[in-house]
């Protein structure tokens, strides 16, 4: 019976010594137990090591322990074992339960009860207090010593109820896996197993109360215990510096000399393995240096040239992984290194672990990522989770849609595609998806009954799709109505999930990943399924006879996948480990790259003090309960996990950081980076940040895909006039002489020669999108002048953004024109004069509309939602505003109107208008007109063309000439043409304006006759109006210096005031031959094909603003092909001018 130490430095060689001292007593002929004990994820190194030691091929007659297995073991001999394991979902399970029935009666926990992961660090909390032996009796004798002030004394009162509720749970059904090792101990008095044995401890930094319990009943009856410590001293006295790199581990020798004083225990003289030259660092003396002097004060400068440690500063997390993939290529292909020597580390893998896979993959190196997975996120679990939500959420879109879009659900995609297009235009969800009754509503928001038919097909199509999504699911919900034992609804569960096919589903997927090589994911959703048979075992097995809704079941399920993880297993031996900083240990390691050594991040900075505050933690501490360290102490503890790192590597250390994050964010390299300059002043420090020469430039050539990228990227800049270095081309020419690549290579001039640009479409195709002859509109013709080929992708192609249930100005647009215009129809039928209507009249009459047109709508549209047919109850007053505004405009004007929506084309009130073009093919362009008015007088009868608009349109004469505003004017002229609606004798142009339909804000103290005046100057028409003062007076009767119904005024001695948007007679019929020339040369460029990416840009306006197809077209003003086709704005006399000039040479209209 003894105790002895054996410590050294870092690469000291503790772990062989004491592997070489069981070869001895084994070669010796030791008849007793010879035990290795080491920490539970280092177990299988340990017997690969000691088997290399040992040279046998294997190992008898000694063992490779865990603190966990030796637990094991005890309980085999002794008993302890028939109870089942509780696994942490069931622990979590509990622990809801526990918090879910006393929530009422916490006072500091019960807002936190209810939050998401609070479940989690209670358990973690638990945990932690079985690891140092912490009893509910502890804590609740701690609470009555403190004040009753103190918010502590609240904590342990409350966290000692769950404490022992849960202890109450699980008493004579489970056995906490937390409490093996307390157990173990107490039970190895009953044992004669390790009686006599010799232990050695190696890998530990330190131990948990409970360890040192076990220690402390194997001290007495082993031979000897052998405890490997990594420190360069053992202090003698009590007291040591706690900033010391080695504190923790000086915190154990004191605990360990404690228990053997306590115990009666002779130690033995410690075994000292540090010296001047460490074995691990014998052939490299810089990392021997960097091992002695990083925590030294005062340190020793290395002078020389550093080769085997060195520095890396990248632009980002990429570069940094690809300058690592790069070196890695270099050590095994030069130095002779095996991809198991090499090591790839960080602390912070979230980050890293997708970049390094793909990087990984593409410089075609073996890696093992050492991390285990959570489940939470996998498919077959989102599935489940999601489908409970759509109960608990009442069938919201994001819950039905994440159930469907896990791939599981036997529905292909393009039918969820389908059906997830109409929800969404429809605004679909709640017990909508649940009445027995088909869905009929209509995704436009103003149902159109020429689609009616195709309608029909569609829904009767989606219905399909939808019966087939909500049959299975609605079986599970009639299975778990109400509240129901857990076994009853995880028998319905697991039905459900057998309903849909998933077990089939699953195994065709596993031999699918098989097939194609991906044995990790296959390896995954092997274990996934088994995983959801073990929590619905743990569900039904921990809430027993417990009664609980659909939600509770919800929030159970979601805290106990949570606690599993997926683990995996190397494919093969010769792989780079690629893992956390924390988690990687090994022996064998020859070359070491630590990824991300920012500020911050490693060391770490990130301690959070959870429920026990560091000040709480100081203060149990003083009451005798010790506890896990506070984050003081744990950053402290960091230093020594850089320690460790930095000393891992045998021959090669290689430190890299990111200058920034993946959000473009500026990071600073850590505190290490600074240490390691000042001790080695002339360390190899390399940086991608700036231009590469021509070495760097070789070291690109490491793998075939990278290499290949990288030459395609310098042919590019060639390519673009700049100089690159021979190198790529040679490199080309050897790609070139590859079978395998000269596919790839044929491709890169296709692709240089590739240009942003829209070649012209071909007749034929034309012709078939279009037809023959081709039907458009003004509107459409005005679009194409805008951007050609945002006119082809609208118009040609029809393509549409996917339509979302929501209120878009558009939408209310349409809803305004569309009561307005029944409101003007039913005064036409009913021959009503306007002047004559009474306010109360019309408002009475456009509720009416309203009403008729919610109700023919049968819940689509504005009609399915309660807050859109609230606003359109409020926009009934912006049409009884502009209704009302209309009675003004005609009180004072003698125009009286002869037609409303008034249609061009086939079967409409008016024939199209039809463009002759000079190649002898046809454009028939087709219409509707708002409103037209009319003024009959001696001289012909004056039209006026009125369009309505629900937001701000002001006409501009530059427009008009650019062929970007001329629907109105091209109506003026077809009516001029073809006059129709009855009307007799010439007919002459009176103007076009535009009619803001609005009811606006007016800020003013007035009477309401003031107030009037201010409304109807704000919604004044815009246009463009013939220069007749006569005329203008006709339409204002009140016309003056001001007008609050046309864009005109007149000056003191009645002439046209030069504010007034007028034109002469002459330049309305100059306008009228531009337009026709100008539809026609529209008509001929879109017959052509010319489909061509070249938006306008007028001032700071351009087509791009207000255009839905830029990510098709990826028009880029920086490409020399992609330009703006730019449109000055000259004044309207010099518009007028360059028309005259424009049309000087030909003859004006017909019949002019």
């Amino acid at each position: 019976m003894s105790l002895r130490i054996i410590y050294g430095r870092a690469g000291s060689g503790k772990t062989y010594y004491c592997l070489n001292e069981i070869k001895d007593r084994i070669t010796s002929g030791a008849t007793y137990p010879l035990v290795l004990l080491v920490p539970e994820q280092y177990t299988f190194q340990a017997e690969r090591d000691l088997i290399k030691i040992l040279n046998t091929g294997g190992i008898l007659g000694n063992e490779v322990l865990s603190f966990r297995r030796l637990a094991y073991r005890v309980f085999n001999e002794v008993g302890g074992i028939t109870l089942p394991h509780l696994h942490s979902a069931g622990k979590s399970i509990i622990i809801y339960k526990i918090l879910s029935k006393a929530k009422n009666d916490l006072r500091i926990f019960t807002k936190a009860a209810d939050s998401q992961g609070f479940v989690a660090t209670i358990s973690n909390l638990l945990t932690e207090f079985k690891r140092y032996n912490l009893t509910p009796e502890d804590l609740k004798q701690t609470a009555a010593k403190l004040a009753d002030d103190d918010l502590l004394k609240d904590k342990l009162e409350e966290l000692g109820y769950i404490y022992t509720e849960y202890e109450k749970n699980i008493e004579e059904k489970y056995r906490d896996a937390d409490d093996d090792l307390t157990l173990a101990a107490r039970k190895l008095e009953d044992t004669d197993f390790l009686t006599g044995a010799e232990i050695w401890v190696d890998g530990f930094a330190g131990f948990t109360p409970q360890e040192y319990k076990v220690l402390a009943q194997l001290l007495p009856r082993v031979k000897r215990l052998n405890v490997c410590l990594c420190t360069d001293s053992l202090e003698q006295a009590g007291f040591f510096d706690e900033t010391d790199v080695f504190a923790p581990v000086k915190r154990a020798f004191g605990r360990l000399r404690a228990i053997s004083e306590e115990l009666g225990i002779k130690m033995e003289p410690a075994v000292n393995l540090n010296g001047d030259a460490l074995p691990r660092f014998q052939n490299s003396e810089e990392l021997s240096h960097l091992e002695r002097h990083f925590y030294a004060y005062p340190y020793k400068a290395f002078s020389e040239q550093t080769k085997t440690i060195s520095l890396y500063s990248a632009l980002n997390i990429f570069t940094e992984i690809e300058s690592v993939a790069r070196d890695i290529i270099r050590l095994v292909r030069d130095e002779g290194l095996r991809y198991r020597d090499i090591a790839v580390v960080t602390r912070d893998l979230g980050s890293y672990e997708s970049l390094i896979q793909v990087i990984f993959d593409e410089y075609e190196i073996p890696y093992f990522l050492d991390r285990k997975m959570e489940i939470i996120k996998h498919p077959l679990v989102r599935l489940i989770l999601a489908m409970l939500d759509i109960f608990n959420h009442n069938w919201t879109y994001e819950a039905v849609f994440s159930y469907l879009k896990t791939g599981l659900t036997g529905i292909k995609a393009q039918s969820i595609d389908l059906l997830e297009n109409y929800v969404l235009a429809c605004g679909i969800r709640g017990n909508i998806w649940v009445k027995n009754e088909p869905w009929t509503m209509d995704p436009d928001f103003l149902p159109d009954e020429k689609n009616k038919e195709s309608l029909e097909q569609r829904l009767k199509i989606i219905n399909e799709i939808r019966y087939q999504v909500t049959a299975p699911l609605l079986e599970f919900r009639r299975q778990t109505k109400g509240r129901q034992k857990a076994a009853d609804f995880c028998a319905a569960l697991y039905d459900f999930l057998c309903s849909i096919n998933i077990p089939e589903r699953i195994e065709e997927q596993i031999q699918h990943f098989k097939a194609n090589g991906q044995l990790a994911l296959a390896n995954e959703y092997s274990q996934v399924w088994n995983i959801v048979m073990e929590v619905l075992d743990q569900v039904v097995e921990v809430m027993g006879e417990d009664k609980s809704s659909l939600e509770k079941f919800s929030d159970i399920f979601e805290i106990a996948f949570a606690e599993y993880q997926v683990g995996f297993i190397p494919a093969s031996l010769d792989q780079v480990l690629v893992g956390s900083v924390e988690r990687s240990k090994s022996h064998e390691i020859q070359a070491l790259y630590i990824l991300g050594v920012n500020d911050g991040v490693f060391p770490s900075a990130a301690f959070e003090e959870g429920i026990l505050s560091d000040r709480e933690r100081l203060e149990l501490r003083a009451n005798g309960l010790e506890l896990a360290q506070d984050t003081r102490t744990q950053a402290f503890d960091e230093q020594y996990l850089v320690y460790q790192s930095l000393t891992t590597p045998a021959k090669y250390l290689h430190l890299s950081w990111p200058i920034a994050d993946q959000e473009g964010r500026s990071k600073r390299p850590s505190i290490i980076i600074s240490r390691l300059r000042k001790i080695f002043p002339k360390i190899a420090e390399t940086s991608d940040i700036q231009e590469t020469g021509p070495d760097e430039e070789l070291q690109k050539l490491a793998a075939k895909y990278p290499a290949f990228r990288e030459m395609v990227g310098a042919l590019r800049a060639k390519a673009d006039g700049k100089t690159i270095s021979p190198l790529w081309e040679s490199v080309y020419l050897w790609f070139q002489q590859q079978p395998n690549w000269q596919e790839r290579c044929a491709g890169i001039s296709s692709a240089f020669a590739y240009k942003n640009i829209a070649e012209p479409v071909s007749k034929e195709k034309i012709t078939s999108l279009f037809g023959s002859p081709v039907y458009a509109s003004v509107s459409r013709l005005e679009r194409y002048n805008s951007c050609p080929f945002s006119f082809y992708i609208q118009y040609g192609l029809a393509a549409k953004e996917r339509k979302i249930y929501r209120l878009t100005p558009p939408d209310v647009g349409t809803l305004l024109h569309a009561v307005l215009e029944r409101f003007s129809q039913l005064v036409a039928d009913q021959n009503l004069s306007w002047r004559q209507l009474d306010r109360d009249w019309c408002a009475e009459q456009v509720t009416s509309i309203v009403d008729d047109m919610l109700e023919k709508m049968q819940g689509s549209g504005f009609a399915g939602n309660r807050r859109y047919r609230t606003l359109a109850r409020r926009l009934q007053r912006v049409v009884t505003r502009a209704v009302w505004l209309i009675i003004e405009h005609f009180k004072h004007s003698s125009f009286e109107p002869v037609g409303y929506e008034i249609g061009f084309g086939d079967g409409a009130e008016l024939p199209a208008i039809v463009l002759e073009l000079d190649s002898g093919e046809q454009i028939k362009l087709t219409g509707r007109i708002d409103r037209i008015d009319a003024l009959r007088t001696e001289e012909g009868t004056y039209l006026r063309i009125v369009d309505y608009k629900s937001g701000s349109k002001d006409f501009k004469l530059a427009d008009a000439y650019y062929g970007l505003e001329i629907q109105l004017l091209t109506y003026l002229d077809a009516l001029a043409e073809n006059p129709g609606l009855g009307l007799k004798g010439p007919v002459l142009p009176g103007g076009v304006l535009y009619f803001k339909i609005d009811d606006p804000l007016i800020k003013m103290q007035s009477t309401p006759e003031e107030i009037e005046k201010a409304i109807m100057k704000k919604l004044k028409m815009k246009g463009l109006l013939l220069a007749d003062v006569k005329l203008l007076k006709e339409m204002d009767k009140n016309l003056g210096r001001t007008s609050l119904i046309i864009p005109a005024s007149l000056t003191k001695d009645e002439q046209i005031g030069r504010y007034s948007s007028t034109a002469s007679l002459e330049q309305f019929h100059l306008l009228r031959k531009y337009l026709r020339r100008l539809l026609k040369g529209i008509g001929a460029e879109i017959l052509k094909g010319n489909v061509a990416i070249n938006p306008y840009k007028k001032k700071n306006r351009t087509a791009c603003q207000y255009c839905n197809f830029t990510a098709i077209c990826q028009f880029d003003p920086s490409l020399q092909e992609n330009s703006y086709k730019i449109l000055p704005e000259p004044k309207d006399q010099e518009i007028w001018k360059m028309l005259a000039e424009q049309i000087e040479t030909e003859k004006g209209p017909e019949g002019e």
